[in-house]
């Protein structure tokens, strides 16, 4: 839905989840290209006023600085792990690295924090389940859906990169690559290099930043 190519080019990857009804948002980019997300999801037949969950990966700027428009034209509520969720809240510029891109992290109100290493959703007649995979940033998390049989991974920023300005820690980092293969997705839906797509294919690309 959003993305360098379809929103915005400071925007990382934006990805739509749609089951009976109801549509999830992971990640809504810089803000720059919110109002051209919000017409690639009605291209696709999509209501936007559908949109019931906003999932913030993790706090950086290029997944975070539209969640407020979206949240604002849909009603949604912003979903986002408790140790990210405080550097959103207080409109952090350098731990969100907003100053990377030239700007500012307005503060931006989380409905839900989530403080467990996994939580479940319900989305229409889907499961989304949220884990955490700090590493990147304190907080940074995963989405794992089943659909068709297959098992789609939204790992956003699984390259990272690791820097001490965002709060990165490389061992954790380390952790949550080897958790996310352990996983088994069929599906790798990632923020900045696009989707992979069998098991060996997306184990492969994980296992390129170990």
């Amino acid at each position: 839905m959003g993305g360098a190519a379809e929103s915005h080019p400071s925007d990382a990857a934006a990805y739509l989840i749609v089951s009976g009804g109801e549509a999830a948002l992971v990640d809504a980019g810089t803000g720059s290209g919110a109002a051209r997300l919000m017409e690639n999801i009605r291209e696709i037949g999509t209501d936007p006023m559908s949109l019931r969950y906003l999932f913030l990966t993790h706090c950086h700027f290029d997944h975070t600085g539209g969640a407020d428009a979206v949240r604002k034209e849909t009603g949604c509520a912003v979903v986002a792990h408790d140790l990210d969720a405080d550097f959103l809240e207080a409109g952090d510029s350098e731990v969100t690295a907003a100053s990377w891109y030239g700007s500012w992290m307005e503060p931006l109100k989380v409905d839900i924090r989530v403080t467990d290493r996994r939580k479940e959703f319900t989305l229409g007649n889907l499961t989304v389940t949220m884990h955490h995979t700090p590493g990147h940033s304190p907080g940074s998390s995963v989405l794992t859906v089943v659909s068709d049989g297959l098992l789609v991974l939204f790992g956003q920023d699984v390259h990272g990169p690791l820097n001490d300005s965002l709060r990165s820690v490389r061992e954790d980092y380390v952790r949550s690559l080897e958790y996310l293969i352990s996983l088994g997705a069929d599906i790798l839906c990632e923020g900045h290099f696009g989707i992979y797509r069998g098991k060996e294919e997306v184990r492969s690309f994980i296992e390129s930043f170990l």
